[in-house]
């Protein structure tokens, strides 16, 4: 079968990391048609990186002889009202990068950028457990905590573009301080892969049968905390009750800020499955008020992890 025989009308789908760019053309039934991916990482110049892009997508969309919808980017940073990516730490180009601009006079073709939180907020929203809610709160779950805020049935950006970063509320003043912003208890700090290694470090101490303990400080990392926790340590299980009666209470206040459908968690820390699932849940209905009590899912994403980021960045280019 022909990628024409699939959709007359494609969309790409861009995901910016700091090492790896990963991209693909989907169709409007959430269809990866073909992917691929570019370093990030070995291009100073924002003009190179997108030459590198052209040059590699090209070839994919004279092959389907399709039409473009149009292009969308998740990027770090990446402001949807502008089309910039702002001050991006982990990526190679400083300041203020036009990156929208750029890429629509590169492809000839509309381009719409956002963050990539954001972006997997509105791929939930479009082709996975989101689909029909206009009312949600998606929470990614990785070595960071992002997060995407739908309110009738619409992102929610603020004033600046900037709205939403969830992971960065303070949770436990005066807290773990966090190893980039230098702030003292905030979400990702905890409940982020590398807050969950940072648990399990600090409680192995407490547990001197810990299976965790047959590991070097630097070998221990979220998925060692899960294959002990299978084998009924006690410490490892004490991380994800841990983590999640944090996770837990955050998701109460954000519930009481915007009452939404449903909690969708995202990432590679859901991977824990009960083990951070229940005390989320638990904790997360003991803070709330009555009239929110058994009222907001917390469900776990339906996109597959590797094609997240980019039918999320290609939904963009749909809903634009």
């Amino acid at each position: 079968m022909s990628l024409l025989d699939l959709s007359s009308e494609l969309a790409i789908g861009i995901d910016i990391g700091g090492t790896n760019t990963k991209y693909g053309l989907v169709n409007h039934r959430g269809e990866i048609l073909a992917q691929g991916d570019i370093p990030t990482d070995r291009s100073p110049d924002v003009t190179d990186f997108i030459n590198d892009l052209y040059d590699a997508l090209s070839p994919i969309i004279m092959e389907s002889k399709a039409k473009i919808r149009g292009i969308g980017v998740g990027a770090p940073n990446g402001n949807y009202y502008t089309g910039t990516i702002e001050y991006a730490p982990n990526l190679p180009w400083k300041g203020i990068i036009p990156l929208a601009k750029l890429i629509g006079e590169k492809f000839d073709v509309s381009c719409t950028l956002t963050n990539d939180a954001n972006a997997a907020a509105v791929g939930e929203m479009m082709y996975g457990a989101a689909r029909g809610m206009k009312d949600f709160i998606m929470i990614t779950l990785g070595t960071g905590v992002g997060s995407g805020i739908v309110a009738n049935g619409h992102l929610i950006y603020g004033h600046d573009g900037f709205a939403g970063e969830l992971g960065h509320t303070i949770i436990r003043h005066g807290g773990r301080l966090h190893w980039s912003t230098g702030a003292e208890g905030s979400l990702e700090a905890y409940c982020s892969a590398t807050g969950i290694t940072l648990t399990a470090k600090e409680l192995r101490q407490k547990h001197s049968d810990s299976l965790l303990n047959n590991y070097k400080e630097e070998e221990i990392n979220s998925k060692i905390v899960y294959e002990c926790a299978e084998k009924g340590d006690e410490a490892a299980k004490e991380t994800f009750r841990f983590t999640g009666q944090i996770l837990g209470e955050a998701l109460a206040n954000f519930i009481m800020f915007s009452s939404p459908e449903a909690i969708i968690l995202f990432g590679g820390v859901i991977k824990a499955g009960d083990y951070i699932l229940n005390p989320t849940r638990e904790h997360m209905e003991k803070n709330l008020l009555p009239i929110f009590r058994d009222k907001v899912g917390l469900v776990f994403s339906e996109l597959k992890e590797a094609d997240a980021a980019i039918l999320g960045a290609s939904a963009l280019a749909w809903e634009s």
